[in-house]
Parts: structure tokens; sequence; C-alpha cells
């Protein structure tokens, strides 16, 4: 990530294919990022060291690993990770919501979203978040 905080390459894990199509379509389309899909947390593991992301943008009921597990996976990456990481979720009670906080998430997306403001929600989580 460029030390303006300005998100340019996100890494997607969702594992329905339909929510994938429409939301890389929102952040490439309408939000001009560069997008790299993966359909399960194993795939975000064995993609995330070639393509280096400023984001993570992570599902959090996935099958086999989810998204919490995909976050503590990547967190405990040889050399480290530590990128901010947004759950999408229609899991939205408070209680789960300062959960995801707690394991590091620095927002939290609806489900379903508005693909016309998706990219923008993303860009206000990233320039809202306290620098570390």
């Amino acid at each position: 990530m460029e030390a303006s905080g300005v998100i340019e390459r996100i890494l997607y894990v969702e594992d329905d294919p339909d929510i994938r199509a429409v939301a890389e379509l929102a952040l490439v389309d309408v939000g001009g990022f560069e997008v790299q899909l993966c359909e399960s947390g194993q795939q975000a593991l064995e993609l995330v060291g070639n393509f280096e992301p400023d984001l993570v943008l992570l599902d959090v009921m996935m099958p086999g690993m989810d998204g919490p597990a995909t976050l503590n996976a990547l967190r405990n990456l040889d050399g480290g990770f530590d990128v901010p990481v947004v759950f999408m979720t229609a899991r939205l009670q408070p209680a789960e919501i300062e959960e995801y906080r707690a394991l590091g998430a620095i927002g939290v997306i609806p489900k379903p979203f508005d693909p016309m403001t998706l990219a923008e929600e993303i860009r206000g989580l990233v320039a809202s978040r306290p620098e570390a």
C-alpha cells in the first residue's frame, strides 16, 4: 500500500460465484481497483504472496476455512501479513461486528452490498482507520 494509504490491489475471498462476479464488476469497473478473486480461504493463502494486496476483502461464512480462520492463517504466514482486512457478511449483530473488529478487521460491509458504492465504502473504511 502506498504511504498515502491509497488502496489499489484487493484480494477478494468469496465462495459464492454470483457474489464474486458482482463484486468484481463493482471493484474493477466502478472502483478502478486491481482485484485477485479467490473462491476459498485456502486459495487466498496460495495466491496472496504473489499478488501482494493492499487490502483483503473477506467473506465471513465459507465452507472449509471461514473468514476469521482465513484471516488468522494470513496473519500467521512467514514474514508476517499486515494489510487492512474488511469482512463482508450478512451477520451483523453488534456482538458479531465486535468480534470481527477484535480479530483485526478495520470494518464490516453488510451483505447484500450496493455495487455502485462498494468501492467508496472500502475507501472510507481505509481513510477513517486509526494509523498504526
